[in-house]
């Protein structure tokens, strides 16, 4: 199909551009611009922006030559008719291009800053074929982002042929890339023209035929996921069409007949776990909100090429998908819709298990037919009669719904396959649902069952004028929870809904209320909040007056954030301090926890005249029933700070709140220093005059620091630039640890594993990592395969139990398959429950492993990104290997082997142990938090 000159074709370029950027649209006049200012407002100046417009039928054209008429590097090419896809205007902008590189943009997204300059300057560097880069997914309806695949984009690397990373399958999009033209054309790279996923056929010749590909760790393209409905659905969100899986199934298609005759026939099974892990798995995914009919004809189309698909591909993917695939290859429609839910959800368990003749626990409400089906339905793996009760799998459906007023009534079915319900000890239940104000839990019990039941029936009646909205109500959309509790161990759980529920509206307290089955992810109960009345008058006002509500927005955000908080604090110090008011927090709110909690204890032990005061930043959970409390960043905060003899705290009240010259801050720190900190943090050493200077004041604050020894000295306070007050102490919070055999500390320990069901013949390893900056909540600082650690044939054995307490900045979830044998060690706020419970501690570059060392047990440390973190990362003040106190890993083998001869290995180190502990443990006597009130309180004890 060929183009259409239009406006800029005929002006003579000055020079020829370095990048061609080739930007396709179709009846999109209102974003247009926004795509094409963040190419041509790019760091790298020279290029050229090629504007084809698909035949447009709204005021695309119109749009597109104002753009060309402002700025001489843009090009309009202009269909002649709809293509109906992609690949024709990407072909033309090929065509077109008069520089040596190409990239292309969709009209609906956008290309970061720097993308085409740093692109360029890696391409030209490393003489590869092409370059591609990180992907940042914008949601615009919540306005957060996701990275594309980010376990492809962790390094920048230069791949000699795909052969050698085949898992860059997964990178299928054609936009996140800078080609060379010359290998464009060599190639006759082309994107078929009659299909829709062109993309997935462009890059997977690309990356076959490239001699090599360099991959960048930075995002180059913006991927806008739109809200807005009224801009129409893209390729991508119309899986609901039938035809939709008809050409993803046909590009799959064509690139098997590509790499057959290429000769790339062994890529295939890298290919196709490709197409099971991304394109079967998006549509397995919407199973459950599609109708019957729809699943039918669904099957009908992928099961054919299902059947062809590599066995080493299937035997890749986790097991609750591998089912999925079989009931829906063996025509278990239902059943796969119901499987589909559990997909990436390992604690949404089956409806139903049975074990079969052989003992085989097998998914299922019957036996399988024969040994294939067995096989292929075997979740014996699972060990579903050791999961624990926080991490188990259930699933909680609605089986019914009556809505009587502002009244529902639901009937709860819980499916509890691993009989987590049952048991001595009872468990508390609830049926949570939150709003603006806060939460309303309604309490319900299960209706008696036998015992060893493997489901549970409840009523529960919500009323939801009791729902807490707070004081200008409540817009969006809330998920109720199922919450359960026993021995002090919390579990939340969705509420599943059918997808055929039929939408209900409930009108109440100025608002309506939609009742409805989510539409995606599990298909969770939803309740979407409307204000109506006065409540939503106002709100349509302020949508009609526009710019002006805007306006009354910002001053009110202005009125009650951080700045008018700060300005009242400054105005509350006027009045005479409180001499017996202390305010205590700990890891920012988190909870009662680190050297504050230790302090606090030992000022009430002995009976001093203070008032404490604890900061929580929501969750009140861990507190002393009879704690005093108060909401971080409240206006009552704001007060209390203001007026306040002492602070005490771990990490740092805001600083935006400065602290009165009559008020004594003892900060407490949370450990000692290993990694970098302050100004030796690449952040702050090079940021601007004006961020060093809120950090130097913001520890300018501080009246006195905790110290514990010389080497804190020599770093963390160095770093910080602290010229104040030092207490050469223990850390408070090590006291009990020091003192682990007492009795109260014992019982400490063992509940602590009665709450995390450990069995009294195992061992504990505690895995505690710290986060990785720039990758914090990817779940990167987990890099143990504990997989193999606890299953596999070199692995640890049956002796041991990980609990994993990943910083709270992370993310991690307990795999489906390991649940028997791995723990979630986040629910307790106090890291010492762990500490004391555990037999060794796992970690990295913690500053856990200095406290560690006061109970004498083994410390493994598992480095294999040590080098990147030392010299790329983050910066440490001291070689590991060094100072370490046991082995420093790099392998998991190498790791199960230590703890398999842990008293050997624990011999072996005992001598560098007894160095570190000396080194870094000077003053920890058990008795640092009373040394800390003696020095710190003294006015208080006079």
């Amino acid at each position: 199909m060929s183009a259409v000159p239009a406006v800029g074709d005929s002006r003579a370029a000055p020079t020829v551009p370095d990048v061609s950027v080739v930007l396709i649209v179709y009846n999109d006049a209102g974003r247009l611009p926004r795509a094409a200012r963040s190419v041509l407002a790019q760091s790298l100046h020279n290029l050229e922006l090629i504007v084809v417009d698909d035949c447009s039928t709204d005021a695309t054209a119109h749009v597109a030559r104002q753009l060309a008429a402002a700025d001489p590097r843009v090009r309009v090419l202009r269909l002649p008719v709809n293509s109906g896809g992609c690949g024709a205007p990407r072909n033309a902008g090929i065509d077109a291009a008069r520089a040596p590189y190409v990239m292309f943009l969709d009209s609906d997204d956008e290309l970061p800053y720097h993308a085409c300059k740093s692109l360029l300057l890696t391409a030209e560097r490393t003489g590869c074929d092409f370059v591609t880069g990180e992907v940042t997914r914008l949601f615009e309806e919540s306005g957060t982002t996701a990275f594309w695949y980010p376990e492809l984009f962790a390094e920048e690397r230069l791949v000699s042929g795909l052969a050698s990373a085949p898992e860059y399958f997964l990178d299928h999009l054609s936009t996140n890339k800078l080609y060379r033209a010359g290998f464009l054309t060599a190639h006759g790279l082309s994107f078929p023209e009659d299909l829709h996923y062109e993309d997935q056929l462009f890059s997977a010749r690309a990356f076959v035929l490239a001699r090599s590909f360099a991959v960048v760790p930075w995002p180059v393209y913006t991927w806008r996921l739109a809200a807005d409905p009224a801009t129409g659905p893209s390729i991508s969100s119309s899986r609901h069409k039938i035809g939709n899986v008809a050409d993803r199934i046909a590009v799959a298609r064509l690139i098997d007949d590509f790499l057959a005759e290429s000769g790339n026939g062994g890529l295939k099974v890298a290919k196709d776990t490709k197409f099971l892990r991304h394109d079967l798995r998006l549509y397995l995914g919407d199973l459950p909100f599609r109708d019957p009919e729809w699943t039918k004809q669904f099957a009908a189309k992928v099961t054919p090429y299902l059947a062809g698909i590599a066995p080493e591909a299937v035997a890749a993917m986790p097991r609750e998908q591998q089912i999925c695939q079989y009931l829906l290859q063996t025509g278990r429609l239902a059943e796969a819709t119901e499987c589909a839910r559990t997909l990436d959800r390992p604690r949404i368990a089956p409806r139903h298990v049975v074990r079969d003749a052989a003992g085989r626990t097998t998914w299922g409400r019957t036996p399988p037919a024969d040994e294939r089906a067995a096989r292929a339905l075997d979740i014996s793996s699972w060990r579903l009669d050791e999961q624990p009760f926080a991490t188990g799998p259930l699933r909680h459906e609605i089986t019914g719904l009556r809505v009587t007023g502002t009244r529902l009534r639901i009937t709860l079915r819980s499916y509890d396959p691993a009989r987590l319900l049952g048991g001595a000890v009872p468990v508390t239940a609830g049926l949570r649902v939150a709003a603006a104000g806060g939460a309303l839990t309604v309490p319900f019990s299960y209706a008696s069952a036998r015992p060893g039941a493997r489901e549970h029936t409840a009523d529960i009646d919500v009323d939801l004028r009791r729902v807490p909205l707070g004081p200008k109500g409540f817009h969006g959309s809330r998920h109720p929870v199922v919450v359960l509790e026993r021995l002090g161990l919390g579990r939340a759980d969705p509420l599943l809904a059918p997808h055929a529920l039929p939408p209900r509206s409930v009108r109440t307290a100025g608002h309506r209320v939609r009742i409805r089955c989510e539409g995606r992810g599990a298909g969770r109960l939803e309740l979407q909040w409307e204000r109506t009345g006065l409540l939503g008058g106002a709100e349509a006002a302020a949508a009609r007056l526009g710019p002006l509500a805007a306006g009354a927005h910002r001053l009110h955000r202005r009125l009650t954030g951080p700045q008018a908080k700060a300005l009242v604090h400054r105005e509350l110090q006027r009045l005479p301090v409180d001499g017996d008011l202390v305010v205590f927090e700990a890891l920012e709110g988190r909870g009662y926890a680190d050297s504050p909690r230790y302090i606090h204890e030992e000022v009430r032990r002995r009976g001093l005249p203070l008032r404490c005061v604890w900061s929580h930043a929501g969750s009140t959970a861990s507190f002393p029933a009879d704690a005093e409390l108060v909401r971080r960043g409240s206006w009552e905060y704001v007060r209390l700070l203001a007026r306040a003899r002492y602070w005490v705290d771990s990490h740092g009240f805001p600083a935006s709140l400065a602290k009165r010259p009559q008020t004594r801050y003892l900060q407490t720190w949370h450990g000692q220093a290993f990694k970098h900190m302050g100004f030796d943090i690449p952040e702050l050493r090079l940021a601007s005059p004006e961020q060093r200077r809120r950090h130097r004041e913001a520890v300018a604050r501080w009246d006195a620091l905790v110290c514990p020894s010389e080497d804190f000295e020599r770093t963390f306070v160095r770093a910080n630039a602290y010229p104040g007050e030092l207490l050469h102490t223990g850390l408070p919070r090590n006291d009990v640890l020091v003192r682990k055999d007492e009795p109260e500390q014992r019982d400490r320990a063992l509940a602590a594993r009665e709450r995390l069901q450990i069995p009294e013949d195992r061992k504990v390893l505690l895995y505690a990592p710290t986060f990785r900056d720039g990758a914090r909540g990817t779940g990167a600082s987990v890099r143990v395969d504990l997989a193999r650690l606890l299953t596999g044939r070199d692995g640890a054995g049956e002796e041991w139990t990980v609990v994993v307490r990943p910083h709270y900045y992370e993310h991690f979830t307990v795999p489906r398959e390991l649940g028997h044998a791995l723990r979630d060690g986040r629910e307790f706020t106090d890291l010492n429950d762990l500490l004391l419970a555990s037999d060794a501690l796992l970690t990295d570059y913690s500053s856990v492993m200095f406290d560690y060392a006061n109970l004498g047990r083994p410390i493994l440390l598992y480095a294999d990104d040590y080098e990147d973190y030392r010299s790329a990362t983050r910066g440490a003040y001291y070689d590991l290997a060094e100072i370490a106190p046991g082995p420093v890993l790099t392998d998991t083998g190498d790791l199960a082997a230590a703890l398999r001869d842990l008293p050997a290995v624990a011999d072996q180190w005992a001598g560098a142990y007894a160095k570190f502990r000396a080194r870094f443990n000077p003053h920890e006597t058990g008795r640092s938090s009373k040394a800390v009130v003696d020095l710190f309180f003294e006015e208080a004890q006079r």
